[in-house]
């Protein structure tokens, strides 16, 4: 069984996009999947079998207000209107809504991960905690600390599943996967650095400090985790894709063209991804 794992990364998720769109076009699916924030947004749209839905929501749907920007914050404390993007747009009647449908006929098992605002600790909801226009879980996993609120879902409060698990691929060699592929935004050579401004994370996120405790070490975490799949990699076991450059996209980017770059390299890097899971079946 190979595993998928999808590690987001804000609007660097074009990337994966692209990597998606290169699947569906070589017909190949997938074992098992874990997504994490945009990540996890990415890869039900791919589970769901629709070719450039994620491009149009990244390329046309981040310039507009009611999706991410300071308005929104100012408003309600979430640059990123979650609501909006994965109820307004993506609920049946939307301008863009999940072929809801076609994903619950898929049975591969499909793994969200969030982070609990309390605990700190990595939450996996399934499949089964998503249904028809209701998708909490997603919104929950891409809820990124200080630029959003912390989601509620079923009476807890969840972050970013990026906080806690910045690459959970060691849950898919856990659940019976042999190997895994997995994506990620970033250069594979890029050392994350000790996040910057932790004074003011830790007074903005002063109800929550297993939060601001993961976000001072989770360059750690991210770093580790990089150097094992490269390990894992030079025993075959894995397959680590990455872009070669970010085309200048960053987490808030808001630049049209460079998305369409970004997400054509995904597209490209998309064929070694079929190419591994046509190889290992």
């Amino acid at each position: 069984m190979i595993g998928l794992i999808d590690g987001g990364g804000g609007m660097r998720g074009v990337y994966t996009a692209g990597i998606y769109d290169r699947m569906l076009d070589e017909h190949t699916k997938i074992d098992y999947g874990i997504g994490v924030s945009a990540g996890a947004a990415n890869m039900i749209t791919y589970l769901a079998g629709q070719r450039g839905r994620t491009l149009t929501f990244f390329a046309d749907y981040t310039f507009r207000r009611e999706y991410m920007s300071v308005a929104n914050w100012l408003k309600d404390r979430n640059y990123l209107n979650l609501d909006y993007i994965y109820t307004t747009l993506t609920n049946r009647g939307g301008e863009n809504p999940l072929d809801y449908e076609a994903f619950s006929r898929t049975s591969c098992p499909f793994f969200i991960v969030a982070t609990d605002a309390q605990t700190g600790r990595a939450h996996y909801f399934t499949r089964s905690d998503i249904a028809q226009d209701s998708y909490d879980v997603l919104k929950a996993s891409c809820a990124i600390p200080a630029a959003c609120k912390p989601y509620p879902v079923n009476g807890r409060l969840y972050y970013d599943g990026g906080v806690a698990e910045p690459i959970p691929y060691q849950k898919a060699f856990d659940d019976g996967c042999d190997k895994i592929i997995v994506l990620i935004t970033r250069h594979k050579d890029y050392v994350k650095p000790k996040q910057k401004n932790m004074r003011l994370l830790g007074w903005m996120l002063k109800k929550y400090p297993e939060i601001v405790q993961k976000l001072a070490h989770r360059h750690e975490a991210y770093n580790r985790s990089i150097k094992e799949l490269k390990e894992l990699a030079q025993q075959g076991r894995a397959l680590l894709v990455a872009p070669s450059d970010g085309c200048g996209v960053d987490t808030f980017t808001k630049d049209r063209k460079a998305f369409l770059r970004l997400y054509e390299k995904g597209y490209k890097d998309g064929g070694e991804v079929a190419a591994f899971i046509q190889k290992n079946n």
